[in-house]
């Protein structure tokens, strides 16, 4: 049969091409596949794995083996002696004047910056609000949680800020915290400073984007790292083109105290095509001939930032925050901001506290100029005190008091702790910053926090800077 002959002729000629092939094989790729053959047959041929027959216990031993068993705790052990378990009690408003444990003192630890806690103009108009609309909304903005004072603080803020459109939250943290993850997502690029707030590494972290921090302040190490993603952009085209990028700063730093250079921050979005998130809770209210934060300030278009954020729990002295921008950056966190759709709503009277307050603000635009003038009265007269250095900009409400020699983080955070108790004693009231550590991207130096009040006068200046002194050379 002539196809039985072809069959016979076909089967050497594909034996010859496989012994060719294993021939012109590397030596690598043989030693490797022999190895794998031995593993495979000693896998054939080994003997199974018997479970050892189980020891069976009295139950005397059972009983012996539970008494001795001591369970992990399910947090670690705390210091009896550690200040969150000792909060001190505050008494009344803390205005200018606050009651710490039952001792009146000037106050220069609450972020009342305009000292719009305690103003009557604001109770009365939340009090007005509280009769009509109750105390809270139970339900969020897309759950029947949208009062008609809400819609009026937004339009105001939007009006305030200059932007087209603005979102307000029922918690402060929450409001950054929400923002980042509503718009950069797992894949995106965040260059952030390092020396940022909590709340936005809390939203950094919900984003699951790639984070990438540069040194504090410092746009020439941020510009290094710009250029070296935009070389691995060139490297992969396809993924750059769907690869989004933000640049995350605060205008004032919490932490540091210290202003964002934004001039050069926008230079270098325009130059390597970044998109800019600036949180402004300690700059908004506070920089600009009329508070409205580090844009005013440096003379920058608001429209060169993307999105702006703040809380209104300091310059406001009410509770919750606003973001504020184009309309389809805004109305975007409607559908995807977190603790605006699943939080409820901001509480009316608060709303409308907040309202009368911005109100108040663009009355008196000359109380921004005061705030300023007393932040440099009391840098100035900090700055003086041997052995604390002052850690912020003059123009900042809030300053950082460390020790002028550094040591171990626990004796110094000992030494000022001590610094405050005895203040407080003689009458100032004053705050070591606290940070949950283990949890910190970077830990800021142990530090007094002083926070200034517009309403301090010359004379409260001149006081409080006088017992700070003299406690500082008794405990140093």
């Amino acid at each position: 049969n002539k196809m039985a002959e072809e069959d016979v002729l076909v089967e050497p000629w594909y034996m010859m091409q496989m012994v060719q092939a294993f021939l012109q094989a590397p030596v690598y790729h043989i030693v490797i596949e022999v190895l794998l053959i031995v593993w495979i047959i000693g896998l054939l041929f080994s003997k199974s794995y018997r479970i050892q027959e189980r020891v069976q216990l009295t139950e005397k031993e059972k009983e012996d083996l539970l008494a001795e068993w001591q369970p992990e705790p399910l947090v670690p052990d705390t210091p009896e002696d550690h200040p969150a378990l000792h909060p001190r009690v505050v008494t009344g408003k803390a205005g200018l004047k606050v009651v710490v444990d039952g001792k009146e003192c000037l106050n220069l630890a609450t972020l009342n910056f305009l000292g719009m806690l305690g103003n009557k103009r604001i109770e009365k108009a939340a009090n007005t609000a509280l009769y009509k609309y109750g105390v809270g909304s139970c339900g969020p903005r897309g759950f029947y949680g949208t009062v008609d004072v809400h819609l009026a603080l937004e339009d105001r803020l939007a009006k305030y800020t200059q932007t087209e459109e603005a979102i307000i939250y029922s918690y402060g943290f929450a409001t950054i915290a929400s923002a980042i993850p509503a718009y950069s997502k797992r894949g995106d690029i965040v260059f952030c400073d390092e020396g940022v707030c909590f709340s936005i590494q809390k939203g950094l972290l919900a984003s699951r984007s790639k984070v990438l921090y540069f040194r504090h302040n410092d746009m020439d190490d941020l510009e290094r790292l710009l250029k070296e993603q935009a070389k691995d952009d060139k490297k992969n085209p396809k993924k750059a083109a769907v690869t989004r990028r933000f640049v995350l700063v605060e205008g004032i730093y919490m932490n540091y105290g210290d202003i964002v250079p934004l001039p050069k921050l926008v230079e270098l979005k325009y130059k390597y095509k970044v998109r800019i998130f600036m949180e402004e809770s300690m700059s908004f209210g506070v920089l600009g001939d009329n508070g409205r934060g580090v844009t005013q300030h440096f003379g920058v278009p608001i429209e060169d930032i993307d999105m702006i954020s703040a809380n209104m729990e300091m310059s406001l002295a009410s509770i919750g925050g606003f973001c504020c921008g184009d309309s389809f950056v805004i109305d975007h966190q409607r559908l995807s901001g977190q603790g605006y759709c699943f939080s409820a709503s901001l509480p009316p009277m608060l709303s409308v506290a907040a309202s009368e307050a911005l109100m108040i603000m663009e009355e008196k635009p000359g109380i921004f100029g005061e705030l300023r003038t007393r932040c440099q009265w009391l840098h100035a007269k900090l700055s003086s005190i041997p052995g604390l250095k002052v850690c912020g900009e003059p123009l900042s409400p809030i300053m950082h008091l460390r020790l002028a020699k550094p040591s171990s983080r626990e004796e110094e955070t000992s030494k000022l702790e001590a610094i405050c108790n005895q203040c407080m004693q003689q009458g100032v009231a004053l705050v070591v910053a606290r940070y949950l550590e283990k949890e910190e991207h970077l830990v800021p130096p142990p530090s007094i926090r002083v926070a200034v009040n517009v309403e301090l006068t010359e004379d409260d200046i001149n006081h409080a800077t006088s017992i700070i002194a003299n406690v500082a050379k008794m405990v140093l």
